[in-house]
């Protein structure tokens, strides 16, 4: 995606999403009493004014190129109106005082102060070098120079359905075919899906595995309370260079350093301040007690799971 082109329908697209976020933030603003704005009154809405430095405010979140201002301009206020309108509305009805909506604003104040706290001590990292982007390039060649797209046949089903029988059905077919034949003569419910993959989409154990399965092979990833039943229809090389790869590594990297500052800081935060466990089973490290007879238990998410714990590993495994 070439980030230099504007065009008219993206700027909608991104305008839509600022106004969105616009009225999503009704809940943000003080609570129970109207307080005066500074700024130059652009429009009244009823009693409240939507004043110049709101405007600004919100045009520097949408960073729109100045070509395409003045038209941003009126977007952006008509949406700061709206939300002047549906905040008076709801103050009127008293809205701020719903328990609800006090702790929703308390956990969104903490989160603001929160960040803004990191922010302040982990500063702007430095911007990596050409050999630092040039390591990471190479140290990932499944990421990039040696990157491979797979062609993917599916069928999604309930992991409950995976019967005994189901299972053997799998183990013996020899194609994925004759296990979507079987599941219908057996009214087992499932989904057929054809998906493309590249080795930058997946976790690098996963991408592995599948790289070196002969084709058509059958193979199950469970996740949760669903599994799918997949098979290689193809698999293609499709590398991606360095020229290419560039700005997303070095955004990557700098996300990193990011990180890697706010876990540092909340680590020295941690060992300078006393914590008491009301509940010792609260405290990490901690087995969590045993579900009492009869109680659900959460299905687990070990996808998910994989997919977060790999993220880090996978670095930019979103490239194109």
């Amino acid at each position: 995606m070439n980030h230099n082109k504007f065009g008219g329908t993206h700027m909608q697209r991104t305008l839509g999403s600022a106004a969105l976020a616009v009225t999503m933030a009704v809940t943000l603003v003080a609570c129970g009493k109207s307080e005066s704005k500074s700024g130059q009154a652009l429009v009244k809405v009823g009693k409240e004014e939507v004043t110049a430095l709101q405007l600004n405010e919100e045009l520097q979140r949408v960073n729109v190129p100045a070509a395409q201002q003045p038209q941003a301009r009126k977007q952006v206020l008509e949406s700061l109106v709206d939300r002047q309108i549906v905040l008076n509305q709801a103050m009127e009805e008293k809205v701020d005082r719903d328990p609800k909506v006090v702790q929703a604003i308390e956990r969104a104040k903490a989160l603001i102060i929160a960040q803004a706290y990191m922010q302040k001590k982990t500063g702007t990292p430095a911007k990596p070098t050409r050999d630092e982007i040039q390591q990471y390039f190479d140290k990932n060649p499944a990421l990039f120079a040696q990157r491979k797209t797979m062609e993917l046949r599916q069928l999604n089903l309930a992991t409950s359905d995976l019967s005994d029988d189901l299972k053997k059905e799998i183990d013996s077919a020899k194609s994925i075919d004759e296990v979507a034949a079987f599941m219908d003569r057996n009214n087992i419910k499932f989904a057929r899906q054809q998906i493309s993959r590249s080795t930058a989409d997946l976790a690098p154990a996963l991408a592995e595995k599948i790289v070196n399965l002969p084709k058509g092979q059958l193979f199950i990833v469970r996740e949760g309370d669903r599994s799918t039943l997949m098979t290689v229809a193809e698999i293609k090389d499709t590398p991606v260079t360095l020229q290419t790869s560039e700005a997303q590594i070095g955004q990557f990297l700098t996300n990193t350093r990011v990180k890697d500052a706010a876990t540092a800081e909340l680590a020295r935060l941690r060992a300078a301040t006393k914590i008491e466990y009301q509940n010792k089973a609260d405290e990490p490290g901690t087995t969590p007690a045993a579900p009492a007879a009869g109680a659900a238990t959460p299905a687990p998410a070990a996808a998910a799971t994989d997919k977060e714990a790999d993220a880090h590993a996978r670095g930019v495994a979103g490239l194109k």
